[in-house]
């Protein structure tokens, strides 16, 4: 269903997406990744357990909220591939979601 449309050669780089080692190129976005990859659930919804993707892949719906190396609640639309990336579709629970105005599971430079 995805293709890449890269012209140029890109080192790839291991990340592993529920479980399932996968090679990527460097650089993507976590998303880019897992569509290539044929993952394309990101979530699970709360109330109706529907399965739940990317909607606008550019950080503005949270539709695509996944766990990145033991973090919950990351955009992977807005998260870039690296060495070693442990990915989780996550399903979204009154424990899962940060309290408003927290700093919970965010990542400071």
């Amino acid at each position: 269903m995805f293709r890449s449309l890269r012209k140029t050669e890109t080192p790839n780089v291991s990340i592993t997406i529920n479980g399932q080692a996968v090679q990527v190129a460097e650089g993507s976005s976590l998303w880019a990744a897992m569509a290539l990859s044929g993952t394309t659930q990101t979530r699970l919804a709360s109330v109706s357990g529907d399965q739940r993707s990317a909607y606008c892949a550019m950080g503005v719906c949270f539709e695509c909220l996944v766990e990145i190396d033991g973090i919950p609640n990351q955009q992977a639309c807005l998260a870039k591939v690296s060495e070693g990336m442990e990915v989780r579709s996550q399903l979204l629970t009154e424990q899962s979601i940060a309290p408003l105005g927290s700093d919970e599971g965010a990542q400071h430079d």
